[in-house]
């Protein structure tokens, strides 16, 4: 493809990725840019070009020694759930903007450890970057069948380097606060991994289904070269031994290396975001790696006898066939996945470089003086050079160091540099007893190992047959082989450097950590780091500190870094978290702690305690006394707890009472509005009677129709007085026990069609249509007068709120879990869904209906109950689209039908 069309096309894609970085920036809290899955899949910035090319060409030449790479992280990712999760919440409390401030301020807030492990950094990672932009440069000239220009201004991988240094040092220095979540580059880095991992799935099916006819005729074809069953196995015990090595070297970098503790533990929003990334990181892995083995043995059968670099495979094969598109869509994913790398390398690095370095050995001074707007233009400023400078720089060296190597070489080096923090930084999290002195000693000599056994090594050159160095090791003394020092021999050169700095690493760090305790600091966060679930949510109590302490002079120093408006703000939360009065001229050890959390972000850990202690005078506290202040902290913090939990017990307890007498209220006026129902029932049968008795006895001369009509009268309101009566004593029965029922095996239908043949007159009067929908004859288990009782009650409330016209009440029937369940429903103006429960309630009657007063004692329902549940039975209300549906169940002695 021509350069310049290919240069467009890479520029268009660069304008793309800055457009997708500027829109979740300005839209960071949306759900497209804050989730699980941009979380985990910006995690696959693992995934890099080393990944894309590197593992086919290892796959070609090796076989399955790629693999160890990725099974490292599938293994330990399970963990996550408990060492991330905690490696977060850690973070989080403190403000922690990096891994070197996370190893440094675990062990008393060391500046210079926190330098150590920023240098060690450097040194592993900036190679590394390197890799990333050989990788383009090589692939850049494969696609367009250029050669590399050795004038710098001829190179394209040049503007590259310029233009991501622009990128990452605009969008990487977006917050003073280096703790801050960057939306845009999180965002725009997830899609970089949707697209190299498209892109690369695309390749695989086109090399896989289209070039060749599937994997096994791939597998024959490649299968017939010279030693292919021994390039994939994994070997005897000296090559399995290399695989552990090469696996535990992946575990450790998945935690450690700087791009990935920024997206998985700095840019982590929410502690939930783990539980996907768990399971869907390995997955993207296991996709990633699904073609590589098609690809690398396609690639070797296509190019067998040619001198070919095999890390470009995945390009040469389309070419191979002139399918340009994809060529250009497999450059990209690469590309993707190198730049990915780059962005996200060089902010982190550039933060530790500022926090860590620059700012508490070189700028502190000076920025202790200054007003806040400047500082915070200085921090980022500094951040914004140091982005810049480390892309550069390692621009220069894949320009003048890193073009003789292949990408998996160099980025094996990285990953043992970086091992070296291992003991320090597990250490931290999990043994109290780690010491500055332990883990700054362990990480200098093991970095010195690794430089002796690999970096310098390598910097002569692996295969030069001059170097002494290499051959006869230093002095000529042989057991000073670099490759096989004391004479392990039969390692690679990378297990055996990660086996001999790994063990004296560890070594030292638990040897001089026992033999020297550490200082107060040391101890207290020990404590905090390996108890953090106990310190989380009130660490500054857990701060040991002692000595006099103005909050007047604390808040200069904050106003200096935070401005006025913010740390007005922060104070207020303070005092309000801790009841702190805001006039309180002398500061406690939680606002020395809580103040130094804050600058933190800015300045990193180091800087924080040097100009909190600056304005503060500290006196020296003893390791006992640290020991006592923690254990008293964590009773307080139990007693606090057991507190909580009890004030949370006594606020349901009280929330449940006010429910309580809430309802007893509701009851109460139930119960009277029930009294004066029941009593103007009463009354009114018993006025109309003695009014009527009263002219009967008062009128000799009233005619015998109408004296027959006022008997009538007093006969009907004594029936009507009858059945209230009788209501209340039902109720009363059922209620204490006394009334019995007497079961026995009924026809169902039967027994309805007996409760509807009184009601006929007044369904008559209101046109309504009754149906009954059942089998001929359902028999079940039942007393047949007082389940007459309750289908008459129901029926009665459904003709009284049927409409005037149209009417219509159906009766179903049917058979259900050994039960026969009845449904009354009607077509009238239904309940309300919060009522279901309460109108089956003695006391209760529905105000939803339309009049004044609610009609009827509000009794039936509560009897029907009654009645259904002697029956072992059940009553409800069903949701009705019009009316209303109450159904009840019956238990079934015996079904059968009859002729």
């Amino acid at each position: 493809m021509n350069s310049i069309l290919l240069i467009i096309i890479l520029l268009v894609y660069l304008g793309f990725l800055f457009y997708i970085a500027h829109w979740a920036e300005k839209r960071g809290n949306i759900k497209w840019t804050n989730n699980s899955y941009i979380y985990s899949l910006s995690l696959a910035v693992y995934c890099t070009a080393w990944t894309y090319y590197g593992s086919i060409g290892v796959a070609a030449k090796s076989g399955l020694s790629f693999l160890s790479i990725y099974i490292g992280p599938i293994i330990v990712i399970p963990a996550w759930i408990i060492i991330l999760r905690k490696i977060i919440k850690i973070s989080k409390v403190n403000k922690i903007a990096s891994i070197a401030d996370f190893i440094s301020l675990r062990y008393g807030n060391s500046r210079l450890l926190g330098a150590i492990v920023t240098l060690v950094c450097v040194f592993g990672i900036l190679p590394y970057i390197a890799l990333q932009l050989k990788a383009i440069s090589e692939t850049f000239h494969v696609v367009t069948k250029t050669s590399s220009s050795s004038l710098i201004f001829n190179d394209t991988t040049t503007y590259v380097a310029i233009a991501l240094a622009l990128f990452a040092s605009y969008y990487g220095t977006k917050y003073v606060d280096a703790s801050e979540k960057r939306k845009g580059i999180v965002t725009a880095v997830a899609m970089e991994s949707i697209l190299k991992l498209v892109f690369f799935v695309m390749i695989g099916v086109y090399v896989t289904f289209f070039v060749f006819d599937g994997f096994d005729d791939i597998y024959k074809q490649a299968s017939l070269s010279k030693n292919f069953n021994a390039k994939n196995s994994i070997g005897g015990l000296t090559q399995g031994i290399n695989w552990f090595f090469l696996c535990m070297v992946s575990l450790f970098a998945i935690f450690l290396l700087p791009r990935q503790f920024h997206m998985s533990v700095v840019e982590n929003n929410r502690e939930k975001h783990i539980k996907t990334a768990i399971w869907l990181f390995p997955l993207y892995l296991l996709i990633f790696n699904l073609f590589v083995y098609p690809i690398a043995w396609g690639g070797n059968v296509l190019f067998e006898g040619t001198a070919v670099n095999a890390d470009t495979y995945s390009l040469l094969i389309p070419q191979l066939f002139n399918n340009e598109w994809m060529t250009v869509l497999v450059f990209l994913g690469g590309f993707s996945a190198a730049i990915s790398m780059i962005v996200v390398s060089s902010i982190s690095l550039a933060t530790m470089l500022s926090n860590n370095l620059l700012i508490p050995y070189t700028f502190l001074g000076k920025l202790n003086t200054e007003e806040q707007v400047i500082n915070n233009k200085k921090i980022v400023n500094i951040r914004k050079i140091g982005i810049f400078s480390l892309i550069i720089t390692a621009y220069f060296i894949y320009r003048f160091f890193a073009l003789d190597y292949s990408l998996v070489s160099i980025g094996l080096i990285a990953f043992v540099v970086i091992a070296q923090l291992a003991p320090a930084f597990f250490g931290a999290i999990f043994w109290r007893r780690g010491s500055r002195l332990g883990a700054i000693w362990s990480i200098l000599i093991g970095f010195s190992i690794c430089l002796y056994t690999l970096l310098v090594p390598f910097a002569i050159g692996i295969t030069s047959s001059s170097s002494t160095f290499v051959n006869e090791g230093l002095f000529q003394i042989e057991l000073l082989k670099p490759f096989q020092l004391f004479g392990l021999d039969y390692l690679e050169p990378v297990p055996h450097a990660l086996f001999w700095s790994l063990l004296i690493n560890t070594f030292l760090y638990f040897a001089i950590s026992v033999s020297f305790k550490g200082n107060y600091r040391e101890r207290n966060y020990a404590e905090m780091y390996v108890d953090i679930e106990k310190y989380s949510n009130n660490h500054e109590n857990a701060f040991v500190w002692k000595g006099t302490a103005y909050t007047s002079d604390i808040k200069k120093v904050l106003i200096r870094f935070l401005g006025e408006d913010r740390t007005k703000r922060a104070m207020n939360i303070f005092n309000s978290k801790y009841n702190v009065d805001s006039d309180q001229e002398l500061a406690d050890a939680r606002l020395v702690k809580f103040a130094e959390n804050l600058l933190t972000g800015h300045i990193g850990t180091a800087s924080a305690r040097i100009l909190i202690s600056s304005v503060v005078k500290e006196e020296k506290v003893t390791l006992p006394e640290v020991l006592k202040i923690l254990e008293e902290s964590k009773e307080n913090i139990i007693i606090n707890k057991k507190l909580t939990e009890t004030s949370n017990e006594l606020k349901k307890i009280s929330s449940q009472l006010k429910k309580a007498n809430e309802n007893l209220v509701i009851k109460d006026k139930q119960k009277d509005e029930f009294l004066d129902t029941v009593t103007h029932e009463l009354r009114t049968p018993i006025t109309a009677i003695r009014a009527a008795s009263e002219i009967l006895h008062d009128d000799d001369e009233i005619p015998d129709e109408l004296k027959k009509q006022f008997l009538q009268n007093i006969i009907s309101e004594s029936d009507r007085l009858n059945r209230l009566i009788d209501k209340i004593l039902d109720l009363e029965k059922f209620e204490t026990g006394k009334q019995t029922i007497h079961p026995t095996n009924n026809n169902l239908k039967q027994t309805i069609k007996k409760s509807i043949e009184p009601l006929q007159q007044l369904i008559k009067n209101k046109s309504i249509c009754v149906e009954i929908t059942s089998n001929d004859k359902v028999f079940c288990y039942y007393d047949e007068d007082r389940i007459v009782q309750v289908i008459t009650n129901l029926l009665s409330n459904a003709i009284k709120f049927c409409p005037e016209t149209d009417g219509k009440i159906t009766i179903q029937c049917k058979i259900e879990n050994n039960c026969v369940k009845t449904s009354v429903i009607d077509n009238g103006k239904g309940i309300d869904t919060d009522d279901f429960e309460a109108i089956f309630d003695k006391f209760y009657q529905s105000t939803n209906q339309n009049i004044k007063k609610p009609v009827g004692s509000g009794l039936g329902l509560a009897i029907c109950k009654q009645i259904i549940e002697h029956h072992n039975g059940t009553i409800w209300v069903d949701n009705c689209m019009n009316g209303t549906n109450i159904s009840f169940t019956l238990p079934i002695e015996s079904t059968k039908e009859q002729d």
